[in-house]
């Protein structure tokens, strides 16, 4: 029973980075178009294009995203519920306006009556309208049960989301500190999208001079609301200072005749973290080396949070805290030159922290476990293989091709379905890029990186 509850939250964890793969474009457009930037109107209103109707998207990704085939029907059934859900709610009540939220249960709902009824048979006189085609169908009829349901309750529910909003914001530091936690600790299970998409995209509410409401701290923030970018600016400090360092702190204690190789590694993730913000090739190696201080990292990130909500700075990203994103966000950044100064803290931090424990209490980080791990020639190799060999020697770590029922990936985790995950041969999976391995049930998540997508089309290639 949990197996499945927990696979269905991964499933919905998936299916939302569909939609929020196409924020760091429009984030561009609308950035780059403004007046301190390039002033060019044109690219700012095709930006705002995006975030003005993110639950429209959200109801087709997530729709697609759920959908056991990726059939397009399923996204068009994400979208016909969500258009008529929000019509009929708002015929009940004109400030009723569910948003990305409404998106998101809109594609969740087209998901599964896309999944319930692609293959239903009709009689042979209404047959046309059988299969994939009776799927919007439906999907409208639920729409309107939808809309008049969500027409009574949401002003409610508005009412209470605005109130945790108020809590979080009262509560000050300690909300912070236990929202950047969580956020690292539930970053192994894949889960951290959805409370991301809370914070990002349904907290807090502000209206611009023109009169449109946008939600979600990252929305409010690029639409020039002052009180947004809380829940973005504690991943600066981390993923351009203190992983980059936490790496550091790895290479120097490695094993001397170990360092070639680990130095590529970490290099690579180390670059990443800082330029894009994506974290996984660094942590995941960390989490299962060394729990400890996978551990002790997410409790930074509390802190990261903290000290950015305690100095008053704020800001945002469209994908995450790297130095790209650092450098668009600027100029609507409140007191962006604090990233100067903690930055270098939590890089001091993080240095010593790892390093002392590292050292004092023996753990295996990559580059110190008992033998020789490999040398230049092995990484060498590696290098030499195309994305077909790699995903060839993929199919060999999880069991053969005949064992792989789903292939999908996200930003940097490949993300499997197994008949049977005993068959699991993780030594070969990281000898062919993997850093780490997370499962639950007969689903999988194999840690890449972010050339993950390459993979994932090489295996669903060789998979036809």
């Amino acid at each position: 029973m949990w197996h499945k509850f927990f696979d269905l939250l991964q499933q919905i964890g998936r299916a939302l980075w569909l939609p929020i793969a196409v924020l760091p474009a429009a984030g561009l457009l609308l950035r780059f178009g403004q007046p301190d930037l390039l002033n060019i109107p044109f690219l700012a209103k095709s930006g705002e294009a995006v975030f003005a109707n993110l639950g429209l998207l959200f109801a087709i990704g997530v729709a697609g995203g759920m959908s056991r085939d990726k059939n397009i029907s399923a996204g068009l059934s994400g979208a016909i519920i969500y258009l008529v859900m929000n019509a009929g709610m708002q015929v009940l009540n004109e400030a009723n306006n569910m948003s990305v939220l409404g998106g998101i249960i809109a594609g969740l709902t087209g998901g599964y009556l896309y999944n319930r009824f692609y293959q239903i048979k009709l009689p042979v006189y209404l047959a046309f309208f059988g299969g994939r085609r009776f799927v919007p169908i439906i999907s409208g009829l639920v729409a309107i049960i939808l809309a008049l349901i969500f027409g009574v309750i949401w002003p409610y529910i508005n009412e209470g989301i605005n109130a945790f909003s108020k809590w979080v914001l009262e509560s000050g530091p300690l909300g912070m500190f236990v929202y950047g936690v969580s956020n690292r600790i539930l970053l192994p299970t894949g889960l951290q999208h959805i409370t991301e998409a809370i914070a990002y995209f349904t907290l807090g509410s502000f209206t611009t001079p023109d009169g449109i409401v946008f939600t979600g701290d990252l929305t409010r923030f690029y639409h020039g609301d002052p009180t947004a970018g809380i829940f973005m600016a504690g991943f600066f400090p981390v993923m351009i200072f203190g992983l980059p360092a936490a790496a550091l702190a790895i290479y120097n204690t490695a094993k001397k005749e170990n360092k070639p190789l680990v130095l590529g590694i970490l290099l690579s993730g180390a670059f990443t973290s800082l330029l894009t913000g994506v974290t996984e090739p660094i942590e995941f190696p960390i989490l299962f080396a060394a729990p400890l201080l996978f551990g002790i990292h997410a409790i930074l990130m509390g802190v990261s949070y903290v000290a950015t909500y305690l100095v008053g700075y704020k800001a945002g990203f469209t994908f995450s805290g790297g130095v790209i994103d650092l450098a668009l966000s600027w100029g609507i950044s409140t007191k962006p030159y604090m990233i100067f100064i903690l930055g270098p803290i939590f890089f001091a931090v993080y240095y010593f922290v790892f390093y002392t424990l590292i050292r004092v209490l023996d753990l295996k980080t990559p580059g110190r476990e008992d033998g020789e791990i490999g040398g230049s020639d092995t990484a060498k190799l590696f290098d030499d293989l195309s994305y077909t060999d790699k995903a060839e020697n993929i199919f060999k770590g999880l069991g053969g091709m005949d064992n792989v029922l789903v292939i999908d990936n996200c930003v940097s985790r490949l993300r499997l379905q197994l008949k049977d995950i005993n068959l699991i041969d993780e030594k070969i999976l990281k000898q062919n890029g993997s850093k780490g391995v997370n499962k639950s049930g007969n689903n999988i998540q194999v840690v890449i990186g972010t050339d993950v997508e390459f993979y994932a089309d090489a295996m669903k290639s060789l998979k036809k």
